[in-house]
């Protein structure tokens, strides 16, 4: 795989506070990376670093193989962004504000006016091209500037808290978009967030981002790895009773490590839910076991999703000393 961002031990500080603190990070082309972490964890700075807006303290920035500080014209005309909040000119159409992108970018007027009827109508607004920005929604100016940064056709395209303040449809929609730019025009999304569910609808790997640290990296199920430091498997199941002679039979299964057991009434009848550790994957045979025994109503593999990683790294969890380094 081609790496067109490639971060190397990345600080900024200011006076004593240290705002990115060793980063290391790698995104490859045509990927949707999302850069996970509550606000005031240092996202917006690297973005800042990266497209040479700010000077960095110290380490090294390659974006599409040049530095920003020696070449920040050329990375720029080659890189789209869009800040969490989007300036525009409010008195102006739809149409008016991407056609004054296109030819601040040396696109010629008659191709500037065709691109920007093609992307109004590929970001959903085709029908308000005329209408005034001022009029606009946050959602409506959201995909406008998904459309200014599309305009000057960037081989990267880097997005600050794009989904802020819009509806729960009009989020759908913006990430579904985002997800198609990247499959079908081979597109590299970073994507900068706290929203965790919105990340982990759309992106191909997460970084970790706290206190201007990258604590983990890597797609979920590495992400769920790295932070089931025991490895082991949970099997949870619900059964309607649990008798003596399934007990004894769960226990005598070398792999299982513990078994916990919470009983409690449905209607008439007693419930039982199991949550069983064990050091490798049976779940097949814990479910032979309980319909053995018992009336066996559901069985899963219990999996870390994006809930347990953030609450592990960034409400109160143990943070890593030693980041995964996932490609």
């Amino acid at each position: 795989m081609e790496p067109v961002i490639e971060l190397t031990r990345l600080s900024k500080k200011y006076d004593h506070y240290t705002a990115v603190n060793q980063l290391d990070l790698t995104i490859y082309r045509g990927e949707v990376f999302g850069l996970l972490g509550p606000n005031g964890a240092g996202k917006t700075t690297t973005i800042l670093m990266m497209l040479g807006l700010t000077e960095r303290t110290s380490g090294d920035v390659k974006v599409l193989g040049l530095d920003p500080n020696q070449h920040a014209i050329t990375i720029k005309s080659k890189v789209g962004y869009m800040p969490d909040d989007i300036g525009f000119y409010d008195d102006r159409s739809a149409i008016d504000n991407l056609i004054y992108t296109a030819r601040l970018n040396g696109i010629k007027e008659k191709e500037a006016r065709m691109q920007a009827e093609q992307l109004l109508h590929r970001v959903g607004l085709a029908d308000a091209a005329t209408k005034k920005v001022s009029s606009f929604s946050r959602g409506m100016r959201q995909r406008l500037g998904l459309a200014d940064v599309l305009i000057k056709q960037p081989e990267i395209i880097i997005l600050d808290e794009p989904t802020l303040g819009i509806d729960p449809e009009g989020v759908r929609e913006l990430l579904e978009l985002i997800s198609q730019l990247s499959k079908e025009e081979g597109i590299t999304v970073l994507l900068c967030s706290h929203h965790l569910h919105q990340v982990q609808q759309v992106c191909d790997r997460v970084g970790l981002f706290v206190k201007g640290e990258l604590v983990a990296c890597g797609n979920i199920h590495q992400l769920s790895q790295a932070i089931n430091q025991d490895s082991l498997t949970t099997i949870e199941l619900e059964i309607k009773h649990y008798p003596a002679s399934l007990q004894a039979a769960l226990q005598e299964l070398e792999q299982v490590a513990s078994i916990q057991a919470q009983s409690q009434p449905n209607g008439e009848e007693m419930m039982t839910a199991l949550s069983i550790s064990c050091t490798e994957d049976i779940t097949p045979v814990i479910a032979k076991l309980a319909a053995e025994h018992t009336e066996l109503y559901m069985i899963r593999r219990k999996g870390y999703g994006l809930d347990d990683i953030y609450h592990q790294y960034f409400e109160g969890g143990e943070t890593r000393e030693t980041a995964l380094k996932a490609k």
